[in-house]
């Protein structure tokens, strides 16, 4: 298998590094890499008629798109397609002429970020590393012990102790050396980043390792085939730290380079109004009050029920903030009580049950609608992760 990676970009200041650079962010201003790819030579691999031809049914059917060089490093777990539902109830309860559901709830974690974790493993795998980290509010966490796991992988979690307490317990019967943290996530981030720096541990951190965008990217892969290979008019991704709606911006910002696609969807960063940051920076610049090419972001003390996007500095700020300004999509902010009613409402009508988090996509949408904005469809909401991971949730209301 060819590996197409040929180097990164600095999202900030766009110093160029080799594929071979060993940091994590840029090496002149620190900003977050984004990672490139020789997109003339991958096309030949990486068609419609190809993956018309291709019999793998898991995300590795897309690895020309990907960081590495074998896909015999990959974990041994099932990792996709996950299903895509049409609703017709959302569709017309917000004037949107199609509307569909992304299950993330089904890979192997129960969560979205096995998409990350699965790329970052096998890379860490191909780099000869021995031992990983990562911080997380639960369910990166999740994730990157259970594809440790799967690899044989020793892992480090750093997690706030306030976690629900089931995504405490996943993390242990994986096998994690867990550290529960008497702080934020951000506190777990930074203790994490401190602890890989001085044992030379491979840091998973979302949206500082710039591997982690290249996982998440292939959800996009997934929709726009999914789609009949057409992408869809625009994506309501639940925003915290920033990495999956960079990730989501990044692979069909893959599409567009290889010529599968004209224009990318309009992508639309839904959040709680309790953990805003990302939502606040994109309001300051369209407003005409921030840059848009000098990106400021703004930081919160978030407190929201929805633990997997509750985030004061988002990591991957800037490139979610570039992933709505440059694609004309919008920020959405809903509460917790609305984002906590879509839970059982989703579950009675679909069947789908959603943690906090994985509901905030189809809040959004909603409440979107509401503000007679229009919305392009198709519409695509993701949902990322298995309401079984925070019953308490559930329980409380």
């Amino acid at each position: 298998m060819t590996n197409y990676h040929i180097g990164f970009s600095c999202l900030v200041c766009g110093t160029e590094h080799a594929a071979d650079y060993d940091g994590y962010v840029c090496k002149e201003c620190e900003g977050k890499l984004d990672a490139d790819y020789d997109y003339h030579a991958m096309s030949d691999e990486f068609s419609v008629d190809s993956l018309k031809s291709n019999p793998d049914r898991t995300v590795w059917r897309y690895a020309p798109a990907f960081p590495f060089s074998d896909v015999a490093n990959v974990p041994r777990l099932f990792m996709g397609i996950t299903p895509i539902y049409r609703n017709r109830d959302l569709e017309a309860k917000t004037g949107v002429n199609e509307v569909y559901l992304k299950d993330d709830s089904r890979l192997p974690s129960a969560s979205f970020k096995d998409r990350a974790s699965s790329v970052v493993m096998t890379v860490a795998i191909e780099k000869g590393i021995d031992k990983v980290a990562c911080a997380s509010t639960g369910n990166a966490g999740c994730s990157w012990a259970c594809m440790g796991a799967a690899c044989g992988m020793p892992v480090i979690i750093f997690v706030p102790a306030s976690a629900p307490k089931a995504k405490i317990a996943q993390l242990g019967v994986y096998g994690a050396d867990v550290r529960q943290v008497d702080g934020t996530y951000d506190d777990a981030f930074q203790l994490c980043a401190e602890e890989c720096e001085e044992h030379g541990y491979f840091n998973r951190n979302t949206g500082f390792n710039p591997f982690t965008r290249e996982g998440k990217k292939s959800v996009s892969f997934e929709i726009w085939e999914q789609l009949g290979f057409k992408a869809p008019g625009s994506v309501f991704v639940p925003v915290g730290d920033g990495n999956i709606i960079s990730g989501v911006w990044k692979g069909f910002r893959d599409l567009k380079q290889l010529g599968l696609i004209e224009e990318l969807p309009a992508i639309y960063a839904v959040q709680s109004d309790a953990s805003a940051a990302i939502a606040r920076t994109i309001r300051k610049i369209q407003s005409g009050d921030g840059d848009a090419d000098n990106i400021q972001l703004e930081t919160v003390s978030a407190n929201t029920r929805a633990d997997s996007i509750a985030v004061d500095s988002p990591s991957d700020g800037v490139a979610a903030v570039k992933a709505v300004i440059e694609t004309g999509g919008d920020a959405v902010t809903v509460s917790d009580d609305d984002i906590l009613d879509t839970i059982p409402e989703l579950a009675s009508s679909t069947g789908i049950f959603a943690e906090p988090a994985g509901v905030t996509s189809i809040t959004g949408l909603k409440a979107h609608s509401d503000s007679d904005a229009e919305i392009p469809g198709p519409a695509v909401c993701l949902v990322t992760g298995n309401g079984l991971k925070d019953v308490e949730a559930v329980l409380e209301r």
